[in-house]
């Protein structure tokens, strides 16, 4: 199936937009089903919004194991300890290893 360029209407602003055969051939590759529903700059943006929310939605922490500073994505309590990604991990593996049968 040869591809070619599509002209399409972004569902954000209005404009058209065009899905050339470059960006098609990309999606097949990925896998992905679904055309694009935004023009480029309106997926930019969205993608800027989300990281943004993410960055926003760091809590800075002291690990109560290993007393580094880090973050989480959530906001910590005050009477549960909160561990670092290193520190959480470790103790992760380490229940998984002992719930699970020998």
């Amino acid at each position: 199936m040869t591809l070619t360029d599509k002209s399409m209407t972004c569902r954000e602003c209005g404009n058209t937009f065009v899905w050339t055969a470059g960006e098609q051939e990309f999606y097949a590759q990925k896998g992905l089903l679904h055309e694009p529903q935004r023009c480029p700059d309106c997926r930019r943006r969205a993608k800027a919004e989300r990281a943004a929310a993410r960055a926003q939605s760091m809590h800075d922490i002291v690990c109560s194991n290993c007393g580094r500073p880090g973050q989480v994505p959530f906001a910590p309590r005050t009477d549960r300890p909160v561990f670092c990604s290193e520190c959480f991990e470790t103790r992760r593996t380490a229940t998984a290893r002992s719930m699970s049968p020998n």
